[in-house]
C-alpha cells in the first residue's frame, strides 16, 4: 500500500457553480480535426449527415459538450468568412499557412459549423479575424449569423439556404495577437479589442459574450492591459463593457518548445515533469484572477481558458504541421489535474476549451484515415466521468496527504481531487498520480451522508497505455468497489488512475432532469464500454 490520503468533503458547504462551459472544446482548421475528423463530405462511404460524421457526433453527445470554438486558433486570423459560404463548388481556395502549408478548399464553413453545433446540442463560440481582417468583416459576419430581418447579410444567408438566424452566444475578438495573430503589443491590441468588440452587435435578441484575446502562460501584464482598457472599471454590468471575457492559453509538456517529448515513450522523469507542468495551471489561473480582481472585485469580467491541454511531438511519419499525437493515461491524468483546478476557480473562470476535439493535440477522439475507425481516448473518458460537475456547485474539500514526489527539490502532490453537488446528487473526483502502488483513499464525508453510492476507475497497464483501432478499450472505465465505514467511504485506488464516486444526498429526493440523468455503465474486462445505455 503506497499511501493513505484522506479527502474531507463538506457536503453542506457549497460554493460557486462550475459553469458547464469549462468542459468546452476547440475545433480548428488544423490537420485532420475538421477534414477527416468532423467533416467527410456527403459523398463519403463513412456514415454521415450532410457531410458530418455520425459517429463523431454520437460520441461527443455522450460528453454533453457545452460549446465548440471555431475556426481557430491561429487559423482564425487568416480566415475570411465569406470564402466559406455559398455553393461549395464555387468557394475560393486559400493556403493554410500556419498548419502544414496545405490548400484549404473552404468546403467546411459557417453553415457547416452551425449545423454541427446544432447536431451536438452545443453553443457556438465563433472566433473572428483581427489579424488580417477588418472591423466591417467581423461586424457583417455577426449580422449574417444572427439577424432575422431583410438586412443585407440576412438576405445573403437566406440566399445561401438558411432562413432562420442562429444563436451565437460567444464571439472571440482575434486569437493570440501577441503571436500568430499579429505580433502586437498589449496596449495596441487592447485598443483594437475595444474597437472590434463595439461592432460585434447584438442582433435579434442574440446577447453575445465577447471574449478579448488574452495572454499566453504567465503574461499577467497582458491581462492588466486589457483590464485597464475597460471603460467602467469596478462596474457590475458586464453588458456595458466592450468585451465581457478575457482569455488565456496554457499547454502542458515535459520538454521545451522545440522538443516537447514523445506522447507514448517517456521516462519516469518526463512523467513527473508533465505532472509539475500540469499542476502549474493552479498558479497561472490564480495569477490572472488576482490581476483581474484588482480592477474587477465583483468578478463581472470572466476568465476564459480557451486553449489548454498536452502538446507532444507529432507521431512519427505524420505531417509535423498536423499536430497529431497519441493520447495515454498520462494525458488523462493531466486532464484530471486541470479540472480540479478549474473547479476551484469557478468564481472567475467562465469557460475552458481543450485543444483539440478530434485528431489534434489532446483529442477526445482519433479517427483512422485508412479504416475509418473511431477511437475514444483516455481523455474522452475523463470528460465523460466528470460530466456531472457541469453546472454543479463546488463542495468545500480538504485533502489530507503527505504523499508527494520530489522532483529536483520541488515536492509534487501525488493526489488531486474535487467535488460538487447538483439536484441532490454529489460527484467526487480523485486521481492517484503515483507511478507504483495501490493507495487506500478515505473520503471523509461531513455535514451529510450519501446513498446509492457508485464508483468508476480509469487506468491502464501502464501510465503510457493508450487506445487504438486494434485495442480500443485498453483504457476504459471499470467499476470500483467502495466500502462504507462510519461516515467514510474507502476506495483502493490503483497507481496512475482516475476515479469518480457519485451518490445521492440522504434524505433528498432530487428532481432528475435529462441533463442530470447521464449514467455511465462500466464494462467488465474486455467488453465494450457503454455510455448512456
Amino acid at each position: 500500500m503506497a499511501s493513505s490520503p484522506r479527502l474531507i468533503v463538506n457536503l453542506d458547504i457549497a460554493g460557486p457553480t462550475i459553469s458547464r462551459h469549462v468542459y468546452g472544446h476547440f475545433a480548428e482548421h488544423l490537420g485532420r480535426c475538421i477534414y477527416g475528423g468532423f467533416w467527410v463530405g456527403e459523398e463519403s462511404g463513412i456514415p454521415n449527415t450532410r457531410g458530418i460524421r455520425n459517429d463523431v457526433v454520437e460520441a461527443l453527445r455522450e460528453l454533453r459538450i457545452p460549446n465548440l470554438r471555431w475556426p481557430g486558433g491561429c487559423f482564425a486570423d487568416e480566415y475570411h468568412w465569406r470564402d466559406g459560404v455559398g455553393p461549395r463548388e464555387q468557394r475560393p481556395r486559400m493556403v493554410n499557412s500556419h498548419w502544414g502549408d496545405v490548400v484549404e478548399d473552404n468546403s467546411f464553413g459557417t453553415h457547416e459549423f452551425m449545423d454541427l453545433c446544432e447536431m451536438l446540442g452545443a453553443d457556438a463560440y465563433v472566433n473572428g479575424n483581427v489579424g488580417s481582417g477588418t472591423v466591417r468583416e467581423m461586424s457583417e459576419w455577426m449580422e449574417y449569423l444572427t439577424r432575422a430581418d431583410d438586412s443585407p447579410m440576412a438576405a445573403l444567408r437566406r440566399q445561401n439556404g438558411r432562413d432562420e438566424p442562429w444563436k451565437v452566444p460567444y464571439f472571440g475578438i482575434g486569437n493570440e495577437p501577441w503571436g500568430c495573430g499579429g505580433h502586437m503589443r498589449a496596449d495596441a491590441y487592447a485598443d483594437l479589442a475595444r474597437q472590434y468588440s463595439t461592432y460585434v452587435r447584438n442582433h435579434n435578441g442574440n446577447d453575445v459574450y465577447r471574449i478579448a484575446a488574452g495572454a499566453g502562460d504567465e503574461d499577467v501584464a497582458w491581462t492588466k492591459a486589457l483590464m485597464e482598457a475597460l471603460p467602467d472599471k469596478g462596474g457590475v454590468d458586464r453588458k456595458g463593457f466592450p468585451y465581457q471575457g478575457i482569455s488565456v492559453h496554457y499547454y502542458t509538456m515535459s520538454g521545451q518548445w522545440d522538443a516537447k517529448g514523445s506522447a507514448t515513450e517517456f521516462s519516469e522523469q518526463e512523467y513527473w515533469k508533465t505532472v509539475k507542468a500540469a499542476q502549474h495551471i493552479e498558479t497561472l489561473l490564480s495569477a490572472h484572477s488576482t490581476m483581474m480582481d484588482v480592477y474587477d472585485p465583483h468578478k463581472a469580467v470572466g476568465l476564459v481558458l480557451d486553449e489548454w491541454g498536452t502538446w507532444w511531438d507529432v507521431e512519427p511519419g505524420t505531417n509535423p504541421g498536423f499536430l497529431y499525437q497519441q493520447n495515454t493515461v498520462r494525458d488523462a491524468l493531466v486532464a484530471a489535474i486541470h479540472f480540479d483546478s478549474l473547479h476551484r476557480h469557478a468564481d472567475r473562470l467562465v469557460m475552458a476549451n481543450i485543444a483539440q476535439t478530434v485528431n489534434v493535440l489532446q483529442a477526445m477522439l482519433l479517427t483512422d484515415p485508412e479504416s475509418g475507425a473511431l477511437v475514444k481516448t483516455p481523455t474522452f473518458h475523463v470528460f465523460a466521468m466528470n460530466a456531472g460537475h457541469q453546472d454543479a456547485a463546488v463542495l468545500h474539500t480538504h485533502l489530507v496527504s503527505d504523499s508527494a514526489h520530489d522532483l529536483d527539490g520541488d515536492r509534487l502532490p501525488t493526489f488531486t481531487a474535487s467535488a460538487s453537488t447538483k439536484d441532490g446528487k454529489v460527484l467526487i473526483s480523485v486521481a492517484n498520480l503515483e507511478l507504483e502502488g495501490e493507495s487506500e483513499v478515505v473520503l471523509d464525508l461531513r455535514g451529510g451522508r450519501l446513498e446509492q453510492v457508485e464508483a468508476l476507475v480509469l487506468g491502464g497497464d501502464s501510465v503510457a497505455a493508450f487506445n487504438d483501432p486494434v485495442h480500443p478499450y485498453a483504457v476504459a472505465p471499470r467499476p470500483l468497489a467502495v466500502k462504507e465505514r462510519d461516515d467514510q467511504l474507502v476506495l483502493r485506488l490503483p497507481a496512475h488512475s482516475f476515479a469518480t464516486v457519485r451518490g445521492k444526498l440522504a434524505g433528498q429526493a432530487p428532481e432528475v432532469t435529462a441533463a442530470a440523468a447521464t449514467v455511465i455503465t462500466a464494462p467488465t474486462t474486455g467488453s465494450k464500454p457503454c455510455l448512456n445505455c
